[in-house]
């Protein structure tokens, strides 16, 4: 079953870009995140309760739950939705995040003292040279500068909020640290709603479902299985598998909404699944 995880991971958090457009179509970004992860802390609230997890822990290690959930569901999510609501194409969004294991390898090895081989530098360049194939450079697209500023803001977030998690990552239970993370998420994006943004929530059917699927497949099942291979694997093997996120976003695309699937893009999946196998493999 552990073997499985991370493609479970794979197709549980690439279906999360098939549901965000129809979220912030709906509704304000933040006001969407406040309420998503208001119940994702909620949940695994009353999943930690039922596991007889007590949630009064150290304050240094909700502090620091808190901090990785501010990185993670705030700034690194407040930016992709921020910026795809004001026009920044996906395709772009999701190249511009996708570097992220390029810049935890460099950063891992200084930050975390793990020595990032040759084998693993060659994987993660492979990695990038499919994703970029696969999506493209959407050339000709009006990339809003704000938005690209946002997307490189939730790239070092999610950098950063991988490293810092791998550093406290056996502080506290799972269950018991996504409940803080979550709660530092809703909290970065309430006052976000209170002093910058108007928010509003159109409680439509489409909304309902799209939401539902973020909070309970991705929020919940994804998220929980990334902490856990974080918390057993090195930062860098980790974060390679998002590579593959793009392609199978790419393919969830062309399978359900209708979307072209090139030549180009079969064969950039094919160079990134040989990419992170290179670079996640002992």
């Amino acid at each position: 079953m552990i073997r499985i995880f991370p493609f479970i991971f794979i197709l549980l958090w690439s279906s999360a870009f098939i549901t965000t457009k129809p979220i912030i179509n709906n509704s304000d970004p933040f006001a969407a995140l406040a309420f998503r992860f208001f119940f994702v802390a909620l949940g695994f609230l009353i999943f930690s309760i039922y596991l007889k997890q007590s949630i009064i822990v150290n304050k240094k290690n909700i502090l620091e739950s808190i901090l990785s959930g501010v990185l993670f569901h705030g700034f690194y999510l407040g930016g992709v939705f921020y910026s795809i609501s004001i026009g920044m194409p996906t395709g772009i969004a999701a190249l511009i995040v996708t570097l992220q294991p390029v810049l935890t390898n460099v950063l891992s090895g200084p930050m975390l003292g793990e020595k990032v081989n040759t084998k693993q530098w060659i994987g993660v360049l492979l990695g990038f040279t499919g994703a970029v194939l696969v999506l493209g450079l959407d050339i000709g697209s009006e990339i809003p500068i704000t938005g690209l500023f946002a997307t490189i803001i939730a790239l070092i977030a999610i950098t950063f909020s991988t490293i810092w998690q791998k550093k406290i990552s056996n502080n506290l239970s799972l269950s018991v640290s996504n409940f803080y993370q979550a709660f530092g998420g809703c909290l970065f994006h309430i006052l976000i709603i209170i002093f910058f943004a108007e928010p509003y929530i159109d409680f439509t059917k489409t909304f309902f479902i799209a939401m539902s699927h973020q909070i309970f497949l991705v929020s919940f099942g994804a998220f929980t299985i990334l902490m856990y291979l974080i918390k057993n694997n090195s930062a860098s093997k980790t974060v390679s598998i998002f590579f593959l996120i793009p392609a199978t976003s790419a393919f969830m695309a062309w399978l359900f909404l209708n979307e072209s699937l090139t030549n180009l893009d079969l064969i950039g999946f094919l160079i990134t699944t040989i990419g992170v196998y290179i670079a996640t493999r002992d």
